[in-house]
């Protein structure tokens, strides 16, 4: 007892224990001693165990942030023992099923021949035991055919498991990827094989298909095997099996056994599995294809078709032009290229209150910067292209264009056809016209509006017959070569066409040069075509010489200009270029009121921005005023009774719809009109002399002067819809400028040689558009046919191209019976083609 009581001091010694083991080995040492020694040991064996648990805590303190994976690790160790396991067992208990049912069907053929053959003698058994056991062994090689069949089947099943446990541990695997030697940080194969996969899926389209397609075969031959291996069948009637199983899964109902009931199902099974993926593959591929064609992504097959570039305001009023155009051909094809969804695009056409007349308008979603998107909508082969400008600012709107266009001359195949662009500013026309070459036609929208505007401000009624010759509804521009007419007089010419009006002459000398109103003298040579106003390209045909009698008519000569007050409302960015149109029109004196809420410094900031020398005006003087145009108290502050002209400009600066902006010019134009009839309550309108004498006469220009005295209103309308509450009030004219500027883009797509004539019709200097008044052509009530009168126009240097009676509500261009008797009074106006002044 002493000698163990001396030896306690060893067992409780502070020493931790390395390990589980020696705790137990320690407790077990302990237990051995008496009782009274056990109480002695209690306290010691409390110290170990406490030093114990301080040491495990320690332990798992220091290691908790492995612990979770240690569990993860062993959970998915033990999921694939036991699937091996449970492979092994299945195997096996397959393996013994086979062998019993080798031995019961040798069993069976041994007992088959030995019944067929009970009536010969004893001696013979032997003999047939022999035979049988002969055909036993000559059984052996096909049941060795079917274990073999199902050590294969087990092996293909039991492989994939294994490699997936222990891939990255081959080394002639895990060396394929080839890397640098000294690169320590090496994918794991897994991932690898993985991350392949994914990419064949990504970058190859039919990839989703060959795999559906390999595991097909596989399925098929993997369970005809394994149903030759537990079957009587053939090899051929086991995959024929398998495929019946795979493309029908009912089919396996009618199987009897275990081994084939256990196989059909497995095969059944992955059949389903496969229709399955099979149905999702074919509904994915007809979803994005519906999908692709929903959204516009399809090619367009086509040729010789319009190609329209971009999506404005503006492309309503331009499919019914182009629609127009072509129904004399039973319609053509316009291709829309937007960036727009194609069912929105589509909705927003549908919703047109107009007949396409056989047209069809086909849209792409799309940019027109991408060359892929421009091959899809067969651009090489479209005969024009037009480029709308978009809905934004100028500058913004000019640079997309001028993108536009660098992509359009990197068309590979070439362009066909040419490009007509239509610009915001005209600062950045020269930059785009040297980047296309010849293939490119601008319009510059916002100068074309401010000229017309002006002239319409100076000449009421003029923006009607602008309409009516742009338009391809009525009266429009061609050019045609016609031989017989060769070495003829431009005085003769002027009257060889029943149905159209020549207006000048493409001088192919010249390099195709289009000399508006020539001279009478100039002889027409050979190559030389004839520019006319004609109904349609195919209406028109030179006749004989009609018989015209000059006569003697009044010699009068144009009015001079006298000073002029105009009031502009509103803000436009290209107001410094009307302005200097008004410059080169104008009178010296005449004084330009503007009118709108830009701050006068930033107003004059942006019009020498602009390119504008105030200080170099001589003709006109600026006088501004800073108000909102739809407020009557600002208008009130205004001498709106003494204004000649008034123009009531669209205020891009204020209102960013259309509609708004409409709303707001025709309230400015009822509470201007309503003003002035207050002021000017007693004054008859009839009796005070206007201020231009040729227009004296003219009641229907006095029926926009009911308010006042003398004042014309312009108001320049966005929304085609709004023209009717204009019209039907008659209290002012209209510029529809989106309608004028998609009929000119129309007009110069079909053919862009018009271009050139319109630049000059327009254009400050050279001829323009007039309204004569019909004392400068005859007498009151004096009978002339249309021919007179356009002989009469020649002794002045005009053509003549249509009339307005002053009972009549709008403007004939190109009347039809030019050879008939008409009664003419004083009243009527002429629209002739004139050098301006």
């Amino acid at each position: 007892m002493k000698s163990l009581r001396k030896q306690a001091p060893v067992i409780t010694s502070p020493v931790r224990p390395s390990s589980r083991n020696d705790l137990a080995s320690i407790r077990s040492s302990s237990s051995s001693l008496n009782p009274s020694d056990a109480k002695m040991e209690k306290g010691d064996r409390k110290n170990v165990g406490d030093q114990a648990s301080v040491s495990a805590n320690s332990t798992s303190s220091g290691s908790g942030v492995g612990k979770s994976s240690r569990v993860k690790v062993t959970r998915s160790s033990l999921m694939f023992n036991l699937l091996v396991v449970l492979c092994v067992v299945l195997a096996s208990y397959a393996i013994s099923l086979r062998n019993e049912v080798t031995k019961l069907q040798e069993k069976n053929s041994i007992l088959l021949r030995i019944h067929s053959k009970k009536d010969i003698p004893n001696y013979e058994s032997i003999d047939i035991l022999e035979d049988v056991s002969e055909d036993s062994f000559g059984k052996f090689g096909n049941t060795d055919t079917r274990t073999i069949a199902l050590y294969i089947v087990l092996f293909t099943l039991i492989t994939p498991f294994v490699l997936y446990k222990y891939l990255d541990d081959l080394p002639k695997i895990k060396n394929f990827s080839k890397r640098a030697k000294n690169n320590k940080e090496e994918v794991p194969l897994k991932k690898r094989i993985a991350y392949t996969v994914d990419v064949c899926f990504s970058i190859y389209p039919y990839a989703k298909l060959l795999a559906l397609l390999f595991a097909t075969i596989f399925l098929i031959a993997f369970g005809g095997l394994a149903m030759y291996a537990v079957s009587d069948g053939s090899l051929a009637e086991a995959v024929w099996l398998s495929w019946t199983f795979v493309a029908d899964s009912g089919n396996h109902a009618d199987r009897v056994g275990t081994g084939p009931r256990i196989v059909s199902v497995s095969v059944s099974a992955g059949g389903m599995l496969i229709f399955a993926m099979m149905l999702g593959l074919v509904s994915d591929a007809i979803s994005e294809k519906v999908d692709s064609l929903r959204k516009g992504k399809s090619e367009v097959i086509e040729s010789n078709h319009i190609l329209v570039l971009g999506w404005s305001d503006k492309l309503g009023s331009l499919l019914k032009q182009l629609a127009i155009a072509n129904k004399s051909i039973g319609g053509g094809v316009v291709v829309v290229l937007a960036e727009r969804d194609k069912e929105e695009m589509e909705m927003d056409i549908a919703k047109l209150e107009f007949s396409f007349m056989g047209t069809s308008v086909i849209c792409r979603s799309g940019s027109p910067l991408i060359l892929a998107d421009l091959k899809k909508v067969s651009v090489s082969k479209a005969r024009a292209i037009i480029v709308l400008a978009a809905d934004e600012n100028a500058d913004q709107s000019d640079a997309r264009a001028l993108r536009v266009v660098l992509s359009l001359t990197g068309v590979k195949e070439g362009l066909r056809g040419h490009v007509v662009v239509e610009m915001s500013d005209l600062d950045n026309e020269p930059l785009v016209k040297l980047v296309g070459g010849e293939l490119i036609e601008t319009v510059v929208a916002h100068d074309v509006i401010g000229r017309l505007m002006i002239q319409c401000a100076l000449q009421p009624g003029l923006a009607q017959i602008w309409e009516d010759i742009l338009g391809f509804e009525n009266a429009e521009f061609y050019i045609k070569r016609w031989p017989k007419l060769d070495g003829m007089r431009f005085e003769d010419v002027l009257v060889s066409f029943p149905d159209a009006i020549p207006c000048g002459v493409k001088v192919d000398s010249e390099g195709g040069k289009i000399n508006i109103n020539p001279s009478d003298e100039y002889i027409l040579r050979e190559g030389d075509e004839i520019l006319v106003i004609a109904e349609d390209d195919d209406t028109y045909s030179p006749g004989p010489l009609p018989e015209v009698r000059r006569g003697l008519f009044p010699k009068k000569v144009d009015p001079p200009k006298y000073p002029e007050k105009i009031l502009f409302c509103g803000w436009r960015r290209d107001i410094d270029d009307m302005i200097m149109v008004l410059e080169a029109f104008l009178a010296p004196g005449s004084e330009l009121w503007m009118f709108n809420e830009v701050l006068e410094k930033e107003r004059e900031r942006k019009l020498v921005d602009g390119g504008l020398d105030i200080s170099g005006l001589v003709n006109i003087k600026l006088v501004h005023r800073v108000g909102n145009a739809v407020i009557k108290k600002h208008l009130e502050t205004l001498p709106l009774e003494t204004f000649d002209s008034i123009l009531i400009l669209a205020d891009e600066s204020v209102e960013d719809s259309i509609v708004h902006s409409d709303s707001r010019s025709l309230a400015t134009l009822l509470l201007i009109r309503d003003i002035q009839s207050k002021r000017l309550p007693s004054k008859d309108t009839s009796s005070t002399l206007p201020r231009i004498s040729g227009f004296s006469h003219s009641s229907w220009i006095r029926e926009m002067q009911q308010a006042s005295n003398k004042s014309i209103i312009i108001s320049e309308i966005l929304d085609s819809r709004t023209r009717n509450l204009v019209s039907v009030t008659k209290i002012s004219d209209y510029v529809l400028s989106n309608e004028l500027v998609s009929m000119a883009l129309a007009m110069v797509a079909e053919d862009k040689q018009i271009n050139r004539v319109l630049e000059e019709l327009f254009a400050e200097e050279g001829n323009e558009m007039c309204i004569k008044p019909a004392e400068f052509y005859l007498y009151d009530q004096e009978e002339l046919c249309f021919y007179d009168i356009m002989i009469r126009g020649r002794e002045r240097n005009e053509i003549v191209i249509g009339y307005r009676l002053a009972t009549a509500e709008h403007a004939i261009i190109n009347p039809v019976d030019k050879d008939k008797l008409v009664k003419w009074s004083l009243d009527d106006v002429f629209v002739v083609i004139a050098l301006g002044e």
